[in-house]
């Protein structure tokens, strides 16, 4: 299981040339899939076919993000038009019939992406609603409520373990207070350690989440020089001591403009931090070729954690 901490991303529908060597040659730890690469469920089950011949791992990570509503990369395919916060709302209402509707969503869900090949799919989303929270995250969340999003966070990393398939906890340490969209710029957060640990922290607490996504957010309060992802201080003592997360964290993808270097600057920063494995998700070959050829092989931390998955996958 000799890989490099780099999960790649692919540029169509079909492997070129280049994405098949790079595949069989230089050993990312994983692969995500977009919308650019699902057009039907055959073509999905012979990607995620070929993807494993081709690294010769029958359990090789191939992760989605299949969210619901405003991110379901699946949505060509299915209809899926419901959110988190449906069921937050839902929740508030009726929380037995909630939970009970809950876990056939989550059971429907994950036999699709399991048929499809998929075993990691990086939902939950732990942000907690705040009424000017950025609408990247929106409906995205399940509620403004910190106990909803806990108990309905921990229930879908059980569900999904149930199936075989491993959830991301995301965005770690918490994105409900960012008024600004990563994805654009790095948003910045002035809140204090105290109110951050009583709301924002609070439903990543302690997860039994096999992985975990970091924010591209600055809390200057806990780190002024850097976002969490590249933040050694905020990823040794928060996500690691205080909300003692024991599984693989992962970066955010390492080509939003939250971060300011170049990609092979943020992944190596994202590393060195003390994140597990850089995520890059625009699909360009050169960069993936440029990125798996600069870092390193995963760390023994990794390796031992990657073991667990592959196990957890039998």
């Amino acid at each position: 299981m000799k890989c490099k901490a780099l999960i790649i991303s692919l540029s169509g529908t079909e492997l070129t040339k280049m994405e098949k060597i790079l595949l069989s040659k230089e050993k990312p730890w994983g692969v995500i899939l977009f919308k650019r690469n699902l057009k039907s469920f055959n073509q999905i089950k012979n990607l995620t076919s070929k993807i494993r011949k081709l690294t010769k791992n029958k359990k090789f990570p191939i992760i989605i993000d299949e969210e619901g509503e405003n991110v379901s990369r699946l949505k060509n395919i299915i209809k899926h038009n419901i959110s988190a916060n449906f069921f937050g709302k839902l929740y508030k209402e009726n929380r037995t019939f909630c939970l009970k509707l809950f876990k056939h969503y989550i059971f429907s869900i994950s036999k699709m992406l399991k048929n499809l090949g998929i075993n990691i799919n990086t939902i939950p989303v732990l942000d907690v609603l705040r009424n000017n929270t950025n609408r990247v995250i929106g409906n995205r969340s399940f509620s403004k409520n910190k106990k909803i999003v806990k108990e309905l966070g921990a229930l879908t990393v059980e569900y999904l373990r149930l199936n075989k398939i491993s959830g991301v906890i995301k965005h770690i340490p918490g994105h409900g207070a960012s008024v600004s969209d990563s994805h654009k710029k790095l948003p910045r957060i002035s809140l204090s350690f105290k109110k951050l640990n009583k709301t924002d922290f609070y439903p990543f607490k302690q997860s039994k989440a096999k992985f975990a996504m970091t924010a591209h957010i600055l809390y200057s309060k806990l780190d002024n020089k850097y976002p969490v992802t590249h933040s050694k201080k905020i990823i040794k003592n928060i996500i690691r001591k205080k909300l003692k997360f024991r599984g693989i964290l992962i970066s955010d993808d390492i080509s939003m403009k939250a971060l300011k270097y170049d990609l092979i600057a943020n992944a190596k920063k994202s590393l060195d931090a003390g994140c597990n494995l850089a995520l890059y998700c625009a699909g360009n070959i050169n960069d993936n070729l440029k990125l798996i050829k600069s870092l390193p092989y995963i760390d023994n931390f990794t390796f031992k954690k990657t073991s667990e998955f592959y196990k957890f996958l039998r």
